[in-house]
């Protein structure tokens, strides 16, 4: 039986990173010379891989959406190639990126694994020997058909997962959708589906970087953050409201947002709570910025909203047009 391939893209992030005078710190070369001292990667039940080490290395703080746009065309240069695609990436940002990669790798037939470590693979307690292993195997051997991300033995959908933990081996969570896989003793499937042979091609979007603000709420913050961000360049603005989508019934504040959702200006609601969905029906505050022309984000995660406005933003659109994609459910980012 011929072994499965993986492709793997080495963006950059602590998984490679060395110690040197200065801190920890990407080199180049060195992760992957760190993978072939390990036996553990070459055992007879491991599938083939590669490994790309991109040039020059990226920390994860400085990914922006060229650089998505570069991960997704790797993959797709080389998908017929190979039966999976791990990228290992820095946790800061990994969610944005898994977000962003789900979008943009449409009709998508193999997986594509985001991972990555707390600690360096090259250090003693290191989880990236697990996260790279496991991410590896259940690439070749459980092929879940969507962008995920795998850490501290869990695989989430991309789409869904958040940074949760600054510092902990358990970093990400799935707030409001239940994990694909659990690698424990057994690897079990839960929400994820092994993908069915199918020759559907991949469509890769290209998308462009967008302005978009973010602006999380406080009691007492004032009108004129909303007036300053507004007079900006901006095409959307998400809001990261009280509870269930609440915000202040200010008169200004409503007219402030109302005139920028008539300037095409999409304004999108966010709950700042963990777990939960936006519902601006439930109570007056909320059902205000309904008519002032504010839109539900539903339990979309931060991550995935900004991804989809860029996603969709990067297409010609009207901003109606925009804000009906976003209150549906495109690719499993939120529950309608």
């Amino acid at each position: 039986m011929t072994k499965r391939s993986i492709y793997v893209a080495y963006t950059g992030g602590t998984i490679g990173m060395r110690k040197t005078d200065d801190g920890f710190a990407p080199v180049a070369g060195f992760l992957t010379d760190c993978v072939k001292s390990m036996p553990e990667f070459y055992h007879e039940e491991m599938p083939t891989f590669v490994i790309n080490e991109y040039s020059p290395l990226i920390d994860s703080s400085n990914m922006a959406p060229p650089d998505w746009q570069r991960i997704a065309n790797d993959i797709k240069a080389n998908y017929h190639n190979y039966d999976g695609f791990v990228i290992l990436h820095g946790t800061d940002t990994m969610a944005y990126t898994a977000s962003a990669l789900s979008f943009m790798l449409q009709g998508l037939s193999k997986p594509v694994i985001v991972t990555g470590s707390q600690i360096p693979l090259a250090q003693l307690r290191s989880d990236g020997q697990t996260n790279l292993l496991n991410s590896l195997y259940i690439a070749a051997n459980y092929p879940v058909a969507e962008v995920c991300l795998f850490f501290n033995n869990k695989l989430f959908r991309g789409n869904r997962s958040t940074k949760a933990h600054a510092d902990g081996f358990d970093a990400f969570a799935s707030p409001n959708f239940p994990i694909l896989l659990e690698a424990g003793i057994k690897i079990n499937l839960r929400a994820g589906k092994i993908t069915e042979p199918t020759t559907k091609p991949l469509e890769v979007i290209n998308i462009s970087p967008q302005p978009v603000g973010v602006i999380t709420l406080y009691p007492g913050i004032s009108t004129e953050i909303f007036n300053n961000i507004l007079m900006q360049p901006v095409k959307a603005l998400i809001l990261l409201t009280f509870g269930v989508g609440n915000a202040p019934q200010d008169k200004a504040l409503l007219d402030t947002l109302k005139q920028a959702d008539e300037r095409g200006i999409v304004i999108v609601n966010l709950t700042q709570c963990f777990q939960g969905k936006v519902n601006m029906g439930g109570y007056a505050t909320g059902n205000a910025l309904a008519k002032a022309g504010v839109i539900s984000g539903s339990d979309m995660t931060i991550e995935a909203a900004l991804a989809k406005l860029h996603y969709l933003l990067s297409k010609n659109l009207t901003s109606n047009e925009v804000k009906i994609a976003m209150q549906q459910d495109l690719l499993g980012e939120l529950t309608e």
